[in-house]
């Protein structure tokens, strides 16, 4: 072998070893960053015997890189119904104390209990006007906790619906930097450029992506990605499709709030052909279209019920009955069978029962809530001091069951008592569902994310040897450089 070809092959080898080096360093320095993938300089032997770098290869694991896709999805759709659901929990109180206990549990159905203890002991003494005042200050409490219900239920929609409005925000923004990122790597892969820091940067948005909307991926040639969205809509094929949607300023209990459109396909809503199925954006319709809804419904029903229940009859049996202790703005009879939306947030005391709006606390006992100038809606029609028939009537009433809308879930034929307590076992039920959902994929995420990790990622014990290998063989590399060129010298003087 000439002087010559042993020095190129020197050469060549220190800068073979140099990029070796350079790309363990790389990977050094990329321990701690969450998401580097482990680079591996791609060496090979040319035809004179020195070696090349061919390339730098990028550890992946597809399956494992997709379940954590899917794990951060699932994991965001029931972070974002649990957030939900214990807002409107803490605000009631729903799950505070015991269920007797209103200083602490302001539930519907712990105050229509404390209304009906406050009746049975009215009713063991009609003509103490104490005792009536606690009834009125009890119905009130009833009343008061089914119009901050109400509020908070569409309170809550509308901050999920403008959640939702920022969510759809960031989907396109994240798309947008995808669309320049995979332009990069599809240019650098046809051109032979090393891509892998854009891999990583490229997957980094993927996971951000699968935070607010569940996706799955295909890769085609070149390293070209196209997204799909969970339910099949595309939402990248080389250029980002349009997400949509149109927020709503506020919200009532008939409110419909709109859909999210990928491409003009709506994949939120009842009318959605490709539903999504994970992410930010699910929970957060699930919660402002479904849970946040049915609640309303079951909250609605309740206050319909109290009017039902507390309704005032004509004793000479012409006229129909009538609302009496409990009403509601505008109310000239009683609701029938089905749910009145925005009932909760109506309901009130009737005021011909209230001493500081100018009733009276006898009428409790003895009738007339519902018109004091009719006298057919009177029971007590002595006057009797010790009268107790519509008291014990309306203790009855607790108990006695009564038609409900079953679109509300709970069931078409129940006693008042037991439709409150219903609806707080099933928002509870829904609430400790959503909870450990949220924990369970928490768990599942941070294992698929641990595991994906140890595939991928970076061992620092290995490329710390891997360096110290790659130093040794730069000296061995540079000492038959100086070799060469000391042979260089000595012929050079000979001659």
């Amino acid at each position: 072998m000439s002087l010559t070809n042993a020095g190129a092959i020197a050469n060549q080898s220190l800068g073979a070893i140099a990029a070796q080096i350079n790309v363990v360093s790389r990977n050094i320095a990329g321990v701690n960053v969450s998401g580097y993938a482990t680079k591996t300089a791609l060496v090979s032997t040319t035809s004179n015997g020195s070696t090349q770098i061919d390339g730098v290869a990028r550890a992946t694991n597809a399956a494992l890189f997709q379940n954590s896709l899917q794990a951060s999805s699932t994991k965001a759709a029931a972070a974002a119904l649990s957030s939900g659901l214990d807002q409107i929990d803490q605000a009631l109180g729903l799950s505070s104390g015991t269920a007797t206990n209103t200083s602490t549990n302001r539930s519907p159905a712990a105050l229509i209990s404390a209304l009906e203890s406050a009746l049975q002991s009215y009713s063991a003494s009609p003509s103490d006007t104490t005792v009536a005042q606690t009834v009125l200050s009890s119905a009130k409490a009833v009343a008061q906790a089914l119009n901050t219900a109400n509020t908070t239920v569409q309170q809550l929609r509308t901050q999920a619906d403008s959640q939702i409005a920022s969510s759809v925000a960031n989907i396109n923004s994240i798309l947008s930097q995808f669309q320049q990122v995979n332009s990069e790597i599809v240019a650098g892969t046809q051109t032979g450029r090393d891509v892998s820091s854009a891999l990583d940067q490229r997957d980094a948005l993927l996971k951000s992506l699968s935070s607010e909307i569940g996706v799955t991926t295909v890769t085609r040639a070149n390293n070209d990605m196209v997204i799909y969205a969970d339910g099949g809509a595309t939402l990248f094929e080389t250029t980002p499709r349009a997400v949509t949607f149109q927020a709503t300023g506020a919200y009532t209990a008939s409110t419909t709030g709109n859909a999210v459109y990928v491409d003009g396909v709506p994949v939120t809503g009842a009318s959605a052909s490709m539903a999504i199925q994970s992410g930010k954006l699910q929970g957060l319709t699930q919660l402002r279209d479904v849970i946040a809804p049915q609640y309303q419904n079951q909250l609605d029903e309740t206050a319909r019920g109290l009017i039902a229940a507390f309704a005032e009859n004509d004793q000479s049996g012409l006229g129909a009955a009538a609302p009496g202790l409990f009403t509601y703005s505008g109310a000239t009879s009683v609701p029938g069978a089905n749910v009145v939306p925005g009932l909760a947030g109506q309901i009130i005391v009737n005021p011909n029962a209230d001493p500081s709006q100018g009733g009276s606390l006898d009428r409790l006992r003895d009738g007339g809530i519902s018109d004091p100038t009719n006298s057919a809606y009177i029971y007590n029609t002595t006057g009797a001091a010790g009268f107790t028939d519509r008291i014990n009537q309306l203790v009855s009433s607790f108990s006695t069951s009564q038609s409900f809308d079953p679109s509300a879930g709970l069931g078409s034929s129940l006693s008042l008592t037991d439709y409150a307590t219903s609806s707080l076992g099933w928002f509870e039920a829904q609430r400790q569902q959503a909870t450990e959902a949220e924990s369970y994929q928490s768990t599942l995420l941070s294992q698929t994310t641990d595991a994906l990790s140890n595939a991928t990622g970076v061992n620092l014990d290995e490329q710390m040897s891997k360096m110290l290998d790659l130093e040794n063989s730069y000296q061995a590399s540079a000492k038959l450089v100086a070799a060469i060129d000391a042979m260089y010298k000595a012929l050079f003087q000979a001659t």
